[in-house]
């Protein structure tokens, strides 16, 4: 395996497409500085996946895109596709080769590809961590880099050991897991405290669902035998009703008789009343008619008065208004058209002059132009001449100013000479002073170490006081947890499952909350009062009996089920007097052997009566033995044991504890809260300790890191001083090369100094004969002066035949406009005239027609006065009509009177024996209601089913409601009737001694069954998930041992490999020195780091920091050297490693590079000759003015093959 391809595409210089081809082998890649070398490194390390904006020498990601340049505008997308040749089938995947690619969009957005297809960035770390080259990134070795790895912690430099050798995905997976597996324990503690709450709760349920079961056979006898009875009632009033419609006929004939002769008279009494409604619109009408008509003839004088009115204004004449004369406009018109003709010839007179005085200022300003040329042409020429002496001038006075140098130079040179040899003396003196403070600064170095080493075991000891801490917070957290899930179980099974949540949801009027939750009592006595209180414990507070009356209604209404319900004070209950004794607090009551169940109970003032009636007569005991001596003695009429028992001289109840009751559950959930506070408030110390112990941690990693910084001082300081001895060596080589350096300088400047002087001598005779030679007199300029003032006079003579024009141009538009104007004033003015003649015309036929009409409307009014007497005398006939009409109605209407009185007798008579069976009909509809609501059977099912003439079954049938299916048949499927005869004094007693069954069993909860099914189906379900989720930790727990022991074993083949190749390694590239890998914690393989000891040859120091530059970088390489070597790659990329190292350390590497071209593919950035030698390709990177790099190629292997040949 090896890399194939790399091909960039705007990322970061590499604007355009830019594919390397690579080869097995060594390959190395050159430029100058800034052209783009290292961003071919950090193209390999970004499509491997790297994330880190900064490792890729950005402060964005989005930096990686080409950003533009002043000649090329930014990209919108970097794309990096590198191909792999994987025939070897290094990578796990079925392709003998595989092309990664990587897009980033300046948007934001970026995608993953693998041949091609769409994938993600962890698909892709995946692959390539399989074969050796995860996250870290080992196999590139970028710029920083090996500061990096010296700079690492031990664990750091353990986790290079482990991406080589494949398992650091696996520990950090493991990690991920323990993250989860410390998140579920919490989850299971509070699964466990539910399935045990829901444990203890399936107990009591139980109890109750079998006393519902057994109330549900007893709900079965009331039913048969309520149907039965409502049965013989049904059947019992439809016999009546049936005798009393008999009994209607013979009435029903007499109130006919009545009703025939009653018809008769109001059929008379109908007529006449038709009659006198007939007359009444006639009547109508000609009422109507004389107040139309009076109406008209007022109406008609009215408009003949306006209408004469009218007549007499409009026949009035109106001045006309008089305007200007329009002839005289048009008059006023022509004159102004006369002087626009007149206006337009001076126009045309002016255009001419102008263009005249223009051709005069072109010829002007031609003939000043030319004199200019000639004038500037004389000019040049006399100053080309003068020109030619001043160049003389200065090259004499430059070859002086060389001449000068020239002797300057030879004087700094010989004095550069002495100053250098006074260098090498001051460096020498240095050199040796340096070398006697060497040795008293390693005696120092013992001390701080020891004061390192004290302060890291301090450091230590409060990281396992910060861990033992951190664990009794987890276990604090972890107990919080069960607390929270038993306080929501307990709260859970608070939920009132009766009628009472229903009624406390409904909101009515009165209704106030739970008993329980208003009652407080003292603590251990909850089961006692529970007990005392019996089926009251579980009751809803109301305000009075017309609230518990409605709560009631309300309850039926909506089928809720049963409640219990206390009344408070108001509802005339007795108050307890005034002048009793004081309660006694809880801290007195368990001095008493025997407690008054009142003292134990606090209620609100309202809810005391009822309270004090619920208790009354009640003691509080600790056994029985204490109760049956209570009751004997006559202490009290009922005594209450702590445990639940009650025992009076009549009655008793108890046993086996049963169902917590609300009480007891809230005192169990107060008790929860209060640990849950207390749990809360022990996390909150815990928390506080333990940031007080961070707190003592941070301070002694502070002085850990002070002791570490003096340490790394000391270092720095006698690296500084060998760095400096280093310098002082090189300062006396340097400064004997120098001292020869100049003496070779100073003998080229004397050489110099003649060839100046030479130069001199010859510009000084040039010079000599120019200024020999005659001087010709300077040319005159009056003659162009002269033309160019005569230029300016035609300009100025141009400019004021423009402005004459334009002056009369804007005169002859005014004049234009005015005679438009006169015109269209004329015109107006006929236009008016013609208009107000119109008028005069039309106001003179409207008042002709004013005045007929005041003429036709006088005719009108007289004619209608006529026709308002006629109307008169037809209206009092029509009302004498109406009279004796009235008269004749009202006899008939007497008649028909009392005959109405007769029927009405016998209707009421009809009306009640109507009411009477009405009644029953009710009473029948009422049974039939109840057998629909309460049985769910029709009536006739009721009676065929359970009526009286059916024989009752034995106690067992109706105890078995498939008894009917199992009885006998005949042979047309009918049932053989079996049983005795219906008595129904006899199932009166049935229903009476079923009620009092039900009765005894108490108060039943309907949905018992119900709740247990669910609940009991719900436990089973926790437990199963609590054993699947136990299970699953366990297995996991397992499969996470066997991971740390696969790790362990491979980490620890790999690091012994490494350590051993380390040695190798170290000792080729330092002869003569040791180095080796230490483990921190050899006891640990699972979390021990790595430390580096390192001795070059003749030094007795082990510590890095302690290492020159190039020996600290050489021993990076040799760390990252052996890991290649140990867990081989296929592939490294290298970022200048050797820019530090000089001529021989750099062989050695060269070396160590050569070993690994022999299984390894080298990609090196590298600006060192030797290093290129090497390479069998090398790849040269280059910038242009434009920003953008670009790529040549050379494949070196072929031409050393060909140069062997």
């Amino acid at each position: 395996m090896h890399l194939k391809s790399l091909t960039v595409r705007g990322f970061k210089s590499f604007a355009s497409a830019t594919t390397f081809e690579f080869e097995p082998g060594v390959t190395a890649v050159v430029g100058p500085n800034g052209s783009g070398k290292s961003n071919v490194v950090d193209a390999l390390a970004w499509v491997m996946g790297e994330q880190g904006a900064k490792t890729l020498r950005g402060g964005r990601m989005e930096d990686v895109i080409f950003g533009g340049t002043t000649g090329r505008a930014p990209l919108g997308r970097a794309q990096v596709s590198l191909t792999i040749d994987n025939a070897d089938g290094a990578l796990p995947i079925e392709y003998a080769e595989v092309t990664i690619s990587r897009t980033l969009f300046r948007a934001g957005g970026s995608e993953y590809a693998i041949n091609g297809k769409s994938c993600r960035l962890l698909d892709i770390q995946e692959l390539l961590s399989d074969s050796g080259l995860g996250r870290e990134m080992h196999v590139i070795v970028g710029q920083g880099q090996l500061d990096k790895i010296l700079h690492a912690t031990p664990e750091e430099r353990r986790g290079f050991i482990e991406e080589a050798a494949g398992i650091l995905k696996h520990r950090r997976r493991r990690e991920k897991t323990v993250r989860k597996l410390d998140a579920m324990q919490a989850n299971l503690a509070r699964l466990s405290d539910l399935t045990a709450e829901l444990r203890r709760q399936l107990t009591p349920l139980g109890k109750q669902a079998e006393v519902a079961r057994r109330a549900q056979q007893v709900q079965f006898t009331v039913r048969d035998a309520r149907s039965r009875l409502l049965a013989d009632e049904l059947v019992t009033l439809r016999t009546g009703f049936e005798r009393d419609v008999a009994a209607e006929a013979a009435l029903q004939a007499r109130r006919e008789d009545l009703e025939e002769r009653l018809g008769a008279s109001q059929e008379r009494q109908a007529e006449l009343e038709r009659a006198a409604a007939a007359t009444v619109p006639a009547l109508t009408r000609t009422r109507e008619a004389w107040y139309a008509l009076s109406s008209a003839r007022e109406k008609l004088a009215a408009l003949a008065a306006r209408a004469e009115d009218r007549a007499h204004l409009l026949g009035q004449a109106t001045e006309p208004d008089q305007g200007r004369d329009p002839d005289h406009l048009d008059r006023q018109a022509e004159r102004v058209r006369a002087e626009v003709a007149g206006l337009e010839e001076e126009v045309a007179s002016l255009g001419q002059a102008l263009e005249e005085t223009v051709a005069a200022r072109a010829a002007a300003e031609g003939a000043s132009a030319a004199e200019d040329a000639r004038l500037a042409h004389l000019l040049r020429v006399a100053a080309d001449r003068r020109e030619g002496g001043a160049r003389l001038a200065g090259a004499v006075g430059a070859a002086r100013s060389r001449v000068e140098s020239a002797v300057a130079e030879l004087g700094r040179l010989r004095a550069s000479i002495t100053a250098a040899e006074d260098r090498r003396r001051a460096a020498d003196r240095e050199f040796q002073a340096l070398e006697g403070r060497v040795a008293a600064d390693e005696e120092g170095e013992e001390g701080l170490d020891a004061e390192y080493e004290a302060a890291s075991d301090v450091l230590r000891s409060l990281t396992a006081d910060v861990a033992a801490l951190v664990e009794q917070e987890r276990a604090t957290e972890r107990e919080r947890g069960a607390l929270a899930a038993r306080l929501e179980a307990q709260r859970e099974g608070l939920q009132q499952r009766d009628g009472s949540a229903a009624l406390h949801a409904a909101g009515l009027d009165g209704v106030l909350d739970p008993l329980a939750d208003l009652l407080h009592v003292t603590p251990g006595f909850e089961k006692a009062v529970v007990a005392a209180l019996a089926g009251s414990a579980d009751a809803v507070a109301v305000t009075g009996i017309a609230a518990a009356a409605r709560a009631l209604e309300r309850m039926k209404h909506d089928d809720a089920g049963q409640v219990s319900l206390v009344l408070a004070a108001g509802a005339g209950a007795a108050t307890r007097p005034s002048g009793a004794a004081p309660e006694p607090s809880a801290a007195v009551v368990p001095a008493l052997a025997v407690v008054p169940a009142l003292v134990v109970v606090t209620a609100p003032p309202a809810l005391q009566p009822a309270v004090d009636a619920l208790l009354d007569g009640v003691v509080v005991v600790d056994d029985l033995a204490a109760a049956r001596r209570a009751v004997e003695d006559g202490a009290a009429p009922t005594a209450v044991t702590r445990d639940g028992d009650v025992l009076s001289r009549y009655a008793a109840r108890g046993g086996a504890p049963g169902a917590a009751g609300s009480l007891e559950l809230r005192a169990a959930a107060g008790a929860t809260e209060e640990a849950l506070t207390r749990a809360v408030a022990a996390a909150d110390r815990l928390r506080s300790r333990l940031a007080a112990a961070r707190a003592a941690r941070e301070e002694a990693q502070h002085r850990v890191d002070a002791a570490l910084e003096r340490l790394h001082d000391s270092d720095a300081r006698m690296a500084a001083v060998a760095e400096k001895l280093g310098r002082l060596h090189a300062e006396l080589r340097s400064a004997g090369g120098e001292a020869e350096r100049l003496a070779v300088l100073v003998r080229a400047a004397e050489a110099n100094l003649a060839r100046e002087e030479t130069r001199l001598q010859d510009a000084v005779d040039r010079l000599e004969d120019l200024q020999a030679q005659p001087v010709e007199a300077e040319p005159s300029s009056e003659h162009r002066d002269a033309l160019r003032r005569a230029a300016v006079d035609a300009r100025q003579a141009e400019l004021e035949a423009r402005l004459a024009l334009r002056s009369r141009e804007e005169q002859l538009a005014a004049l234009a406009n005015r005679a438009a104007s006169l015109h269209r004033a004329a015109q107006s003015e006929r236009r008016a005239r013609e208009q107000a003649a119109e008028k005069a015309r039309i106001r003179a036929v409207q008042a002709a027609r004013a005045a007929a009409v005041a003429a036709a409307a006088r005719r009108a009014e007289r004619r209608a006065a006529q026709s308002v007497a006629v109307a008169a005398d037809q209206r009092d006939a029509a009302e004498r009509l109406r009279g004796q009409q009235d008269a004749e109605l009202q006899e008939v209407r007497a008649a028909t009177a009392a005959l109405g009185v007769d029927l009405a007798r016998l209707t009421d008579s009809a009306h009640r024996d109507e009411l009477a069976r009405t009644q029953q009909r009710l009473r029948i509809e009422a049974l039939e209601h109840r057998a629909v609501e309460e049985l769910g059977l029709t009536p006739d099912h009721l009676v065929d089913e359970f009526g009286p003439h059916l024989p009752v079954p034995g106690a067992a049938a109706t105890e078995d409601k498939w008894a009917a299916l199992r009885a006998p048949v005949d042979d047309d499927g009918r049932p053989v009737p079996q049983g005795v005869p219906f008595v129904r004094q006899e199932q009166e007693k049935r229903l009476r001694r079923a009620e009092r069954d039900l009765a005894a069993l108490g108060k039943v909860n309907p949905l018992a069954l119900e709740e247990f099914e669910a609940l009991e189906e719900r436990h089973q379900f926790l437990s199963t998930q609590l054993a699947d989720l136990r299970a699953t930790r366990k297995d996991l727990l397992d499969i996470i041992r066997e991971v740390d022991e696969r790790v362990e074993q491979v980490f620890t083949a790999a690091y012994r490999d490494t350590a051993a190749q380390f040695g190798h390694v170290f000792a080729t590239l330092f002869p003569g020195g040791e180095g080796r890998l230490v483990l921190t914690d050899p006891e640990d393989m699972l979390a021990s780091g790595i430390e580096i000891e390192a001795r070059p040859a003749g030094k007795k120091i082990k510590r890095l920091s302690l290492l020159s530059g190039g020996e600290r970088s050489l021993t990076a390489v040799a760390l990252l050297v052996a890991i290649f070597k140990a867990r081989p790659s296929p592939f490294y990329v290298m970022d200048e490693v050797e820019a530090a190292l000089d001529d021989t350390n750099l062989g050695r590497l060269i070396t160590i590079f050569q070993e690994l071209r022999e299984s390894s593919q080298l990609i090196i950035i590298t600006h060192q000759k030797r290093t290129m030698e090497v390479a069998d390709a090398l790849y040269g990177v280059t910038m242009r003015g434009d920003g953008v790099s670009t790529v040549i190629s050379q494949r070196l292997s072929a031409e050393r093959e060909d140069a062997l040949g």
